[in-house]
């Protein structure tokens, strides 16, 4: 049983390679984003094989899902593979060299750093974990990557809030967004799909972030999934109310690391340091802070696949009959 696992472990091990390989070989740009999606979910099993459950779902979620849908996005936006390929040209000395020193330097290097990690596997310390553990009953939350994120080291996961709304930010200020909101003639097969979906992705997003505090789950993991479902549902379509495409919309995306800045600002008028919260309020506090993150992420990320910033409708658009085109 054992070499069954070492067995399926070095078999993830060389598929992994193997498609970082090709992806960052492949010259045609479509080729490489599925397999960069491909990668993402090995990766996510390979983290789930260390033990790491958690990031296993970030990166499923994140890592794969969304940041392989961001670059589908983007390379609609460039065109087709086809049209992105640039015209051969000669070759140079460097550029025929580069294949030579990747096979013969940097993956031997790597071989000997990864067989030198290996050897230290046995005398590796629990690290933080046993304070971690100790710690556990007054930190709110009965799992311990939840009460690192977001009561001992709350300011990290403060800080990648931010993070994800001045990247929403950047891709606002660059165009106006594509019509994903105003899809007219959604597919059926989407149609059918987004009814038959929509409400399970918004039931195991709320799984999610509820077991996030006994077990691997939490904000980020349950707002992937919901924008997911945002995203299905618009492209089955349903759109967005003219009325939300302006300061309702921005307050969604912005929320979450706004609850963050006021519990931060309460905490340090009650005389503490920011974020150090009350004991006997640590678990309604982080519960707070996981369900208006969770709808945060879940809105920046869906956002931030439509595009650009969303169109402003003017009151006359509001109020202007829909179009009676192709009809007799």
């Amino acid at each position: 049983m054992i070499d069954l696992v070492l067995a399926f472990d070095l078999i993830l091990m060389t598929t992994l390679i193997s498609l970082a390989w090709l992806l960052l070989a492949s010259r045609d740009l479509f080729r490489a984003v599925v397999l960069f999606i491909a990668f993402g979910l090995l990766l996510a099993l390979a983290w789930t094989r260390l033990g790491a459950v958690d990031v296993a779902l970030a990166e499923a979620a994140i890592g794969a899902g969304i940041t392989g849908t961001l670059l589908l996005v983007g390379l609609g936006k460039l065109g087709s593979a086809e049209r992105c390929r640039r015209t051969p040209r000669p070759t140079t000395f460097l550029q025929r060299l580069t294949p030579a020193v990747l096979i013969g330097i940097i993956i031997p290097s790597v071989t000997i750093i990864l067989l030198l990690e290996l050897r230290q596997l046995q005398i590796v310390s629990s690290g933080q974990q046993g304070l971690v553990l100790s710690l556990l009953d007054i930190s709110g939350t009965d799992h311990p990557v939840t009460a690192v994120l977001l009561n001992f080291r709350a300011w990290d996961t403060l800080l990648e809030k931010g993070v994800l709304l001045l990247a929403l930010v950047s891709i606002w200020s660059l165009d106006q967004a594509r019509p994903l909101f105003h899809q007219e003639a959604p597919s059926p097969v989407l149609k059918g799909l987004s009814q038959l979906y929509l409400p399970i992705l918004v039931i195991v997003s709320g799984a999610l972030l509820w077991q996030g505090g006994y077990a691997p789950g939490g904000a980020f993991q349950a707002g992937a999934l919901l924008s997911a479902g945002i995203l299905l549902a618009i492209l089955g379509g349903r759109s967005l109310l003219p009325a939300w495409y302006g300061m309702p919309l921005r307050l969604l995306a912005g929320c979450g690391l706004l609850i963050f800045i006021l519990i931060a600002a309460a905490t340090l008028l009650a005389g503490n340091l920011p974020l150090q919260y009350p004991q006997e309020l640590a678990g309604a506090l982080i519960l707070l802070i996981e369900i208006v993150a969770t709808v945060s992420i879940a809105v920046i990320l869906a956002a931030a696949v439509a595009g650009g910033h969303p169109a402003e409708i003017s009151a006359t658009e509001q109020q202007q009959p829909p179009s009676s085109e192709g009809t007799s």
